[in-house]
């Protein structure tokens, strides 16, 4: 069991594992939180728990059409996903989270481990104070790990991504209790209690 302390992250380097491979800074999402449309009801649109989406029953199938959806869509404080365009808002469904994160590398500089996710739609984040990552069991014990991507949007972690960070987890003593937790940014996360 080791004992942590706190390791300064380095936001400059966080800005650079968000680019791609080329370099690039990703581009920007349209500015949703400045636009106020009127309601105009609910379609048929269906977010699946495994990332797929759905509109009136059937896989969209135009990657490039749901990476564009995910740019405009917003949890509201209702609790609901809306679609937002600057003349429309209509509200769609979602089984569990909205993203999925498929990939995870982890990257150490300067002694500090940062953790790298992509997820479907290709959104890249870094986790740390902002992009927290958590892990929720349901009643059976199984876990339904998630990262916090943006705004109030999260992604379900796939299961290959999960087991790659249980495979990377240390056992430390987090907030006086013994845990399997991942570092990243200067932080540890929580993934699951040390049973003996």
């Amino acid at each position: 069991m080791t004992q942590h302390s706190q390791i300064k992250a380095d936001p400059l380097t966080i800005a650079r594992l968000l680019q791609d491979e080329q370099g690039n800074v990703p581009k920007g999402l349209p500015p949703i939180h400045k636009w106020h449309p009127p309601y105009c009801g609910e379609i048929d649109m269906q977010i699946k728990a495994n990332g797929e989406w759905f509109y009136q029953g059937t896989p969209i199938q135009r990657h490039a059409l749901v990476k564009l959806f995910s740019t405009i869509l917003r949890k509201e404080e209702d609790g609901h996903f809306y679609l937002v365009t600057p003349v429309e808002k209509v509200r769609i469904q979602v089984e569990d989270a909205p993203l999925l994160a498929s990939h995870v590398e982890r990257v150490v500089e300067n002694g500090v481990a940062y953790l790298r996710f992509k997820t479907l739609t290709e959104d890249v984040v870094v986790i740390d104070e902002q992009h927290a990552l958590w892990v929720n069991y349901n009643d059976a014990g199984e876990p339904r790990p998630y990262i916090r991507v943006r705004d109030q949007l999260d992604a379900l972690l796939t299961r290959s991504v999960f087991y790659q960070l249980v495979e990377w987890a240390e056992c430390i003593d987090l907030q006086d209790k013994s845990c399997y937790a991942i570092a990243s940014a200067g932080q540890y996360f929580y993934l699951a209690d040390v049973f003996d």
